[in-house]
């Protein structure tokens, strides 16, 4: 099931890879498509300004007093193919604005292929707009979109305003862009841009990679912890349980006793027994701790009572600190391992030098946890922190050397820091800091 999960997130991602990868090309062609068309446009339309401006007036106003292809018409027609050769346009032209509507070509300048000049008569229809004509009429300078013409083909049109000296408007100059030469920049265009449009498909392909990486990776190390986690609690509750069951044992045993002294008519010696019964179930209830946090409240009762069961004298000291910068679960894994370590080397000893002290405080920088025990002096303190490392006997069927290993990973997480002191007198301590920062 969790296989067929991952496979469906895999299709899935290099779905919407390959859409996102496309659409992002698809963006950045209509973009640069519009970009060369404007840029297109407006140098023309710069060419267009110029070429008005540098017009021979005089003449052009003689050839409008008498539009005919004259000698006047002849000079205006070779300067405008000799800009329109230079421009490398479709054509140049002149314009009569008369309407709002139409306008009309007046002088052609055109290429020396064509051949029959007089085939283009004057004050033909021309094909640009009426919007563009509009604003022609009103003066401004236009600039059309790509236009399909049949007859002409696909071309782009701008067009400014001839002026004569006074200002006054006497025509306007035409330029036609063919689409194909606008096609050729777009082309030459995506040439230089392919290399930044490929990198933008892989860095789309990086970005759902490292999210998968990063599930995976967060998935690996949530499953790490709450492995710790179970593990610890697994050991608690089954600690707590053999607990119970001893006292439960101890409970029948003692019932046993009293029942066969009261049968028996030794009524003196039950009570002597009941009263001995007594004084080990005020022990008992003394094993309640006042702490203010739950976790660490359970945790160290049911400690108090297996080092009970173990005949391990446990003092514990708690200062009045909610120890909120650590998480539960992490807190417990800390000192559970700590504690059940200590109790494992002070059960090596006779029952009266068994001692474990267990401190939890806090100064202004840092959470201090330290449990001290008798036992064997450890020798290598580094080693013990070492995954599979135990100074413990083997046991059949049971796994050692994972729980320093475990402490320091946590207290690692949050730059803490764990050291061990241990010394020829039978006495041994680890001490833990967390930053509270």
């Amino acid at each position: 099931m969790k296989s067929h999960k991952v496979k469906v997130i895999f299709f899935l991602s290099i779905v919407l890879l390959l859409f996102f990868s496309a659409l992002n090309v698809y963006i950045s062609y209509v973009r640069m498509k519009h970009t060369i068309e404007e840029s297109v446009a407006n140098q023309s339309l710069e060419a267009a300004k110029s070429i008005a401006s540098s017009i021979d007036v005089e003449t052009y106003q003689k050839f409008l007093d008498k539009p005919e292809k004259n000698e006047h018409f002849r000079e205006i027609q070779i300067y405008l193919s000799d800009a329109r050769e230079k421009l490398g346009s479709l054509y140049v032209y002149t314009l009569e604005v008369d309407n709002p509507k139409v306008s009309k070509t007046m002088i052609l300048g055109h290429s020396g292929e064509i051949e029959s000049l007089d085939d283009y008569p004057i004050g033909f229809a021309c094909t640009v707009p009426k919007e563009q004509v509009k604003k022609a009429y009103e003066g401004q300078t236009y600039i059309t979109g790509v236009l399909k013409d049949p007859g002409y083909g696909d071309y782009l049109s701008v067009g400014a305003p001839i002026k004569n000296e006074e200002g006054k408007i006497l025509g306007y100059l035409g330029i036609d862009t063919s689409a194909a030469t606008i096609n050729q920049i777009k082309g030459a265009a995506l040439e230089r841009n392919i290399l930044a449009l490929i990198f933008n498909g892989l860095f789309v392909f990086i970005v759902i990679v490292s999210f998968l990486f990063m599930q995976r990776w967060y998935r690996r190390e949530v499953d790490k912890e709450v492995g710790y986690t179970e593990d610890t609690y697994q050991t608690e509750m089954k600690t707590l349980i053999t607990s119970v069951s001893s006292l439960q044992h101890d409970f029948s045993n003692h019932i046993l006793v009293l029942h066969g002294l009261l049968k028996i008519g030794q009524s003196d010696k039950a009570l002597q027994y009941a009263s001995s019964l007594f004084k080990e179930v005020e022990a008992i209830e003394s094993i309640k701790i006042d702490i203010a946090h739950p976790g660490l409240s359970i945790l160290l009762q049911t400690k108090k009572i297996a080092a009970q069961n173990n005949r391990i004298k446990m003092d514990i000291v708690i200062s009045p600190v909610s120890f909120d910068c650590i998480k539960t679960t992490d807190l417990i894994i800390i000192l559970s391992n700590l504690i059940d370590n200590a109790m494992d080397a002070t059960m090596e000893l006779p029952e009266g030098e068994r001692s474990i002290l267990i401190e939890c405080s806090s100064n202004n920088t840092h959470y201090v946890f330290i449990v001290t025990n008798t036992g064997t002096e450890i020798c290598d303190k580094e080693l013990i922190f070492k995954q599979g490392h135990s100074t413990k006997k083997e046991e059949q069927g049971k796994i050692r050397g994972q729980g320093l290993f475990i402490v320091k990973e946590v207290v690692t997480g949050y730059n803490g820091n764990i050291s061990i002191e241990s010394s020829a007198d039978l006495k041994t301590t680890a001490i833990v800091e967390i930053p509270l920062k």
